[in-house]
């Protein structure tokens, strides 16, 4: 069936259109394959409305007389409001958005007709290569090596072709380890610690099952990892009764008398379901407005958003303390290795690498840790948190990581090359987007699917000179030191800029960032001919730019 069989009708005039802060405007609305475009022609300098109709997430119509009135929630967590003279054209628009909304083949989705003049299909696409990590790593030389067993996608689906394992682990023992975990994903190195070269590995969790089935070679590839060490620490991301629970069902834990070198620790994080009706009650209670301040606060606990958020930075600084401080290397998984496994490898990264906290070096760590690493984006980010459909596999793990690492900018707001933009540019583009960057669930589908052949690379865009000054963090100081967020619940807040985003607040915040940017720049521009002047002063003789800033900003 074409996209445009789909279109029952296709403009209509004399539409209303309403919207947050803003005047109801009168124009025409059309609709295309992939957009609802709304124009005020009425006026000389015309104004229009362009909505990815994939980032439309619910409709709701309600007749208003011989009129009709569709309320268009998106997944950005924009609310419209559309008012459309004649029932028989509003059923007919609302019909053709919830059909076009819907696609379900990635090859008719708008990354595949997206063809900008300054953007080009040729040349290499992303960011992020294991070949090129392993050579600028050389604390991995002696004892690691890239496999490419995984080129066919043949032993695990949702793995890259290529990923480093111990030089010592032959890659048939690597086939017999992805046999022993869940869905293939036998434990692969994620990070090597550049102070004392101990590791991140990443895995699903083992199939011992009731009768508490081993696998000599998944035991000799842990092995390898510590070898020379006294121990290594699993980070288990499910209750003990979880664990135990799975053992039931076919999966399980690495026992003690199997992994003798290898401590277990349980910390439980919620995924899936039920973290995808957390952010549903958390939107649900920022979007209304009539609520006293003690409702407001209530629901916003009962929501339980923020206690995700503080399970999954303690647990990430958990996996920090055993690197960093305890010198010891790490293995994390939950029960598939896809969701809560990616989210603490990330964050425990960002927390230790001062490379992961600069703008390409965070799009990397993204690229690396859920993009190639198979983080399932195409079912998780489904829907956002208006859909009526019933939940299928919809959650939102990488939303979550986001609003973590948005809480580390906000404590440590010199350590981050990147600002609060680029993580709410992220959340939008994760649900609909221009770019094939997270289309599919995993790099097989992407290759299948022909996304690198086909559309462009999100992560490259932003790296573009005249888009990446928009996303840099104004403030930035660059340290080696690893940055400890604090997960008490007073250091943890709503992140307004995106839950409220839509609100008067957020408007004025913005307002105040632009400011905020414009000061800074002015200090630069003073600074850097003082700094050459002054080269030879010490730091205590002289007052820094970012000391006189600081002043300033204090009056705002």
């Amino acid at each position: 069936m074409e996209l445009s069989e789909h279109i029952k009708t296709a403009n209509v005039e004399d539409v209303t259109l309403r919207r947050p802060f803003h005047p109801a405007l009168r124009g025409t609305l059309c609709v295309t394959s992939h957009h609802l475009l709304f124009s005020d022609r009425k006026h000389e300098d015309s104004w229009q409305l362009l909505i990815l109709l994939r980032n439309i997430d619910a409709t709701e119509k309600r007749a208003v007389g011989s009129s009709g009135t569709i309320t268009i929630k998106c997944k950005d967590l924009l609310v419209l409001q559309l008012e459309i003279p004649g029932m028989e054209e509003c059923l007919n628009i609302a019909s053709s958005i919830e059909a076009l909304s819907a696609l379900e083949s990635v090859t008719e989705m708008y990354p595949f007709f997206y063809r900008p003049s300054h953007l080009t299909l040729h040349g290499p696409w992303g960011l992020f290569s294991t070949e090129k990590y392993y050579k600028q790593t050389e604390k991995l030389w002696d004892r690691w090596r890239v496999s490419t067993v995984n080129s066919d996608y043949s032993v695990c689906p949702s793995y890259p072709h290529a990923v480093i394992v111990p030089r010592e682990v032959d890659d048939e023992k690597l086939v017999q380890s992805a046999r022993f975990r869940q869905g293939g994903r036998f434990p692969v190195l994620s990070y090597c610690h550049h102070r004392n070269g101990m590791v991140i590995m990443r895995s699903s969790q083992p199939l011992t099952g009731a009768n508490r089935k081993r696998c000599k070679e998944d035991e000799l590839l842990l092995q390898a990892v510590i070898d020379g060490s006294v121990l290594g620490y699993i980070i288990d991301l499910r209750s003990t009764q979880q664990a135990q629970q799975a053992r039931m069902t076919g999966g399980g834990f690495e026992s003690k008398s199997s992994y003798s070198q290898w401590k277990r620790i349980h910390r439980h994080h919620e995924r899936g379901k039920v973290l995808q009706e957390s952010l549903i009650k958390l939107v649900e209670a920022c979007s209304d407005p009539s609520h006293s301040v003690d409702r407001w606060l209530s629901k916003l606990e009962n929501s339980k958003w923020l206690s995700h958020v503080h399970s999954a930075l303690s647990t990430a600084g958990l996996v920090v303390e055993c690197v960093e401080r305890d010198g010891h290397s790490v293995l994390v998984h939950g029960s598939e290795g896809t969701d809560s496994t990616l989210l603490v490898s990330s964050l425990a990264q960002l927390i230790l690498d001062p490379a992961s906290r600069t703008l390409t070096g965070f799009l990397c760590l993204l690229e690396k840790e859920w993009i190639q690493a198979g983080h399932p984006f195409q079912q998780r980010c489904a829907h956002s948190a208006y859909s009526h459909a019933r939940l299928k596999q919809e959650c939102p793990s990488f939303l979550l990581l986001l609003d973590c690492v948005w809480q580390v900018w906000r404590q440590f707001p010199l350590a981050l090359e990147f600002s609060e933009a680029l993580l709410l540019r992220l959340s939008q583009e994760v649900y609909a987007s221009n770019y094939g960057t997270f289309l599919c669930n995993n790099e097989q589908e992407r290759c299948a699917a022909g996304v690198k052949e086909n559309t462009h690379c999100l992560f490259q865009s932003l790296l573009s000179p005249d888009i990446e000054e928009q996303y840099l963090n104004p403030l930035y100081e660059p340290t080696d030191l690893a940055i400890w967020p604090s997960v008490h619940p007073q250091s943890l807040q709503l992140w307004t800029g995106l839950f409220l985003r839509w609100t008067e607040y957020a408007q004025n915040m913005e307002e105040a960032r632009e400011e905020v940017w414009s000061i800074v720049k002015e200090h630069r521009e003073r600074a850097a001919p003082d700094r050459t002047n002054n080269m030879s002063s010490t730091h205590c003789d002289t007052l820094t730019p970012f000391e006189n800033l600081m002043d300033e900003l204090t009056i705002l």
